[in-house]
């Protein structure tokens, strides 16, 4: 691999992330390089405009361009585009914001989000990652996962909040349950007092490839809340998935089903 272009995507990165223009020697100090070569790249990522300096500070930040790449990438996920009327439609019913993520290695990536119209706060942001046993459109991807995956997850959990899962037995009955209903609920596991409630998204395949969720303050998340946003998520989740070639409602979690207990064997 070219590790000068290794190098500078390693730069882009840091700087996307930080919430505040980074000094020469920091990123030279948190990426292991040499400052020279990192002075060099941050003048040809400058150039390029994926990266500007503040004159103020003398630090460096990204570029607007990130974004624009970005949200051209986005543009052309076909299951954004397909997700999104079902995502307005549930959260006009639910009046809860939603939420479509997607698995990245052993984080939630969120794609898309639609806000609801009372929100208390916003509590993602698109492109924003998370550790994906903490949050309910994670736990409703992960439950899904072959069994490899799930116990790589389950050695390495920390804590974030005092409902986080960190125990890996514990970790295992939730997947279970999961599996059982079809939804998955995160109770504060991730922010204090924010719950969320989420289904898995299918392919034709039978592939769990994405996940549909809905997430608002606790005070809202009610037991008897739960179990009508459950099927509003659930039924939204299935008419993706049908859209997408992957069948609707029973017929969809069949197929999850299905398709693990094939990968077991």
């Amino acid at each position: 691999m070219n590790n000068t272009l290794i190098k500078g995507l390693q730069v882009v990165e840091l700087l996307a992330h930080a919430d505040r223009p980074q000094p020469l020697t920091h990123i030279a100090n948190r990426l292991g390089m040499a400052k020279s070569n990192v002075h060099r790249l941050l003048q040809a990522l400058t150039e390029l405009r994926y990266v500007i300096r503040d004159e103020a500070t003398g630090g460096y930040n990204a570029s607007i361009k990130m974004w624009e790449l970005g949200s051209a990438v986005l543009q052309k996920l076909d299951l954004r585009r397909i997700a999104e009327p079902r995502m307005n439609t549930l959260m006009e019913d639910s009046g809860e914001s939603v939420h479509l993520s997607v698995l990245d290695h052993d984080e939630v990536v969120y794609v898309h989000k639609i806000e609801s119209l009372n929100p208390v706060r916003a509590y993602t942001q698109i492109g924003g990652r998370v550790p994906v046993y903490c949050v309910a459109t994670g736990k409703a991807m992960l439950a899904f996962q072959s069994e490899p995956f799930i116990g790589r997850v389950a050695e390495r959990l920390q804590r974030y909040t005092d409902a986080t899962i960190t125990v890996p037995r514990r970790l295992q009955l939730e997947i279970d349950k999961i599996r059982r209903q079809g939804y998955a609920v995160n109770r504060g596991e991730w922010r204090d007092s924010v719950y969320g409630v989420a289904a898995p998204i299918v392919d034709g395949s039978g592939h769990v490839i994405a996940a549909l969720g809905l997430s608002g303050p606790a005070n809202r998340f009610k037991p008897a809340r739960i179990k009508v946003f459950s099927e509003q998520v659930i039924a939204a989740a299935s008419e993706i998935s049908a859209d997408l070639g992957g069948g609707s409602g029973t017929q969809m979690l069949g197929q999850i089903t299905h398709y693990m207990i094939a990968r077991k064997r």
